[in-house]
């Protein structure tokens, strides 16, 4: 099977997938307790019956469940969110507005994780029963036991009172003037602490598991070889061992990229990152269905992408995926 065709089959199974969660997310939403009309009409103080008869009205409340699921269905296809009572604009709008913070801090804390994640899991493979290797293994069972929110409020505390050099809340600095260096490094700032946090975990997975894996590839006969042949220690780990140890993490990466994605809503909860996990907590407290529905379908489809990208990228760097089709 050629790329091309991969990528195409990938596609129309991304496509069936998102178009599942979508119809499984208005059906539950749909079958949650309480009336979304009452909640409406609350927000505007309260209403009479003809009122909240027009309120069911004009949301397409009164129709059946199958008519109100193909009209939602049909309005994403054609980029409609809908509108949010709660915020008092559209849906789609409010999400492309959050949306590059969450992604910001999304990737970057994936990548400083799978970064910082190899380095130690090799510098540890190398040298197995040193003191490193123990280093990453507390360091991989510290990270995986704290908490996302646990670890976030402890440095919160320790940069807010006991070391006040970096911000602790919000994404920018409104007070600051001046061009655009001066502004990304005023966001580099405040992302210090919130990638910090969210990558820990992640990073003491990476980091074991590359530790593992390249442990078990430099055992392996070609390695030997190569160093018959009179390889450097550096040609033999970066050039040939890290690559072939490398498709379990990015494998591993594709898989929790879902995880990194929920951990950023109570990230951004800790440090008041205006992304989509602050967007999705206000919106639930103030029951706004078709904010909390847009949330849950842009989320579904990073991971999805995340995932689809993982899979092309793991093809590329193992040929032998490629050849199982």
């Amino acid at each position: 099977m050629n790329f091309v065709s991969i990528i195409f089959q990938r596609l129309l199974y991304a496509a069936l997938l998102l178009t599942a969660v979508l119809v499984l997310n208005f059906s539950m939403m749909h079958l949650a307790p309480g009336d979304i009309a009452d909640t409406i009409a609350q927000a505007n103080g309260g209403a009479d019956a003809e009122v909240m008869e027009q309120i069911r009205e004009d949301y397409g409340l009164d129709q059946p469940f199958p008519i109100q699921l193909a009209k939602y269905v049909g309005g994403v296809l054609s980029f409609d969110l809908g509108y949010s009572f709660f915020y008092n604009q559209p849906v789609t709008t409010l999400i492309f507005e959050k949306l590059p913070a969450t992604l910001l801090l999304v990737i970057t804390s994936q990548l400083l994780a799978l970064v910082v994640g190899v380095l130690l899991g090799v510098f540890s493979a190398r040298n197995p029963k040193g003191a490193s290797s123990y280093f990453v293994t507390l360091f991989a069972l510290f990270g995986y036991s704290a908490p996302v929110f646990w670890t976030g409020i402890l440095l919160l505390i320790a940069f807010s009172l006991k070391i006040p050099i970096l911000p602790v809340a919000g994404m920018r600095d409104v007070t600051i003037e001046g061009g655009f260096f001066i502004h990304a490094l005023d966001i580099a700032r405040h992302m210090v602490l919130p990638v910090i946090t969210l990558s820990s975990i992640f990073l003491a997975l990476y980091s074991r598991l590359c530790r593992a894996s390249m442990m078990e590839v430099l055992g392996s006969d070609y390695i030997r070889t190569a160093k018959a042949k009179g390889l450097s220690d550096a040609q033999v780990t970066y050039k040939h061992a890290l690559k072939n140890s490398m498709s379990p993490v990015v494998t591993l990466a594709g898989i929790q990229f879902s995880a990194v994605v929920s951990g950023a809503v109570l990230v951004e909860t800790v440090f008041s990152w205006p992304g989509l996990g602050s967007l999705a907590l206000q919106s639930i407290v103030a029951r706004d269905t078709p904010t909390i529905l847009g949330i849950l379908f842009f989320s579904a489809l990073v991971v999805i992408v995340g995932n689809l990208l993982t899979d092309l990228v793991l093809r590329m760097i193992d040929p032998r995926v490629g050849s199982k089709g």
